[in-house]
């Protein structure tokens, strides 16, 4: 089978196509708010959080979230809110926002397996940040891996860059051999990981964009999240972009980045993610990303009028050079 069959017509591995392939249909993810808070937040590294990040923690849920109800009591509220456009029967429990490995372990436990112990539930996704995969937590993930083998454990990781000064400039709090060690533990234990990256980070060009696209390929992840940058209200970001530090792509350079990097990226990762949810009540720039459904339009008539598909400019390399 080439990867062409498995992509379901798009010139990429969507999320939508390994769902449809793994499971049968269409899978839904539902956001769960656990509750966690974030060591660049609560003073342990910093106070101020990411550069990018907004006061929800980067949570900005496509359905409203009550972080003071259960575990449980959200799970049903998502499903009711799908409506008429659920057309699968398969959720995924997405503990988003802030840091959700960040926590008292017996807390972290029992968050995890009430979402587990759902019928509708058919796996986790866990977003969290590198430097908190201490062993309590990687032995949880082992733990939950062995006792629900029906079911899977999916790990997000913030990584944004490989390049220190812009991983500074942003406030990630962490230097690349954490995320390294990190990315080891989640192979030895069979745990999969997606991660984020960013497109249009201040001070970043097209040449360390692919850099970064390249070392994730030598780390080989299950997938990658392409986020472009939004400007949100409210941030450390939106007062440096008040200043003219720095300008927001546009349609076009965004077409351009986000093409390179496909073309870059091995045809096995799958792409969770190549564009993002900006709240438009909160987002300042680039205002022409907040018709989702037509930047994928033209990003998919992009694509093809200019012959790029995933791993076409793929190669393997086992080192990167890092400026």
């Amino acid at each position: 089978m080439t990867y062409h069959s498995l992509w379901l017509d798009k010139p990429y591995y969507s999320l939508n196509a390994y769902f449809k392939h793994t499971f049968g249909e269409k899978c839904y993810k539902i956001a769960l708010d656990g509750g966690c808070t974030c060591p660049n937040r609560d003073g342990t590294l910093d106070t101020r959080g990411c550069i990018f990040c907004s006061g929800s923690g980067s949570g900005d849920f496509s359905t409203p979230v009550n972080r003071h109800q259960s575990i449980s009591e959200q799970i049903a509220h998502g499903l009711s809110l799908m409506g008429n456009k659920k057309t699968g029967n398969k959720f995924v429990a997405y503990f988003q926002a802030f840091t959700n490995t960040y926590g008292p372990i017996n807390r972290l436990r029992t968050l995890y397996t009430e979402a587990l112990n759902a019928p509708e539930i058919i796996g986790l996704s866990i977003a969290t940040r590198p430097d908190c995969l201490g062993e309590e937590v990687l032995n949880l993930l082992k733990e939950l891996k062995l006792s629900y083998p029906d079911k899977f454990i999916w790990v997000e990781l913030g990584l944004q860059t490989i390049h220190e000064a812009t991983a500074c400039y942003i406030r990630r709090g962490y230097p690349l051999p954490v995320f390294d060690k990190a990315a080891q533990d989640l192979h030895r234990l069979g745990i999969p990981f997606i991660v984020h990256i960013i497109l249009g980070l201040p001070g970043e060009n097209k040449n360390m964009l692919l850099q970064t696209v390249d070392y994730l390929n030598t780390v080989k992840p299950f997938g990658v999240k392409l986020q472009l940058l939004h400007i949100l209200k409210g941030t450390d970001l939106a007062a440096e972009y008040a200043k003219g530090h720095f300008e927001a792509l546009s349609e076009e350079a965004y077409f351009d980045l986000l093409g390179a990097c496909i073309g870059r990226l091995h045809p096995g990762i799958v792409l969770h993610r190549v564009t993002g949810d900006g709240p438009k009540n909160l987002l300042i720039a680039p205002l022409w990303s907040a018709d989702k459904r037509g930047v994928l339009n033209r990003l998919h008539h992009y694509l093809k009028l200019n012959n790029i598909y995933q791993g076409r400019d793929f190669h393997d390399t086992r080192t990167v050079d890092i400026i």
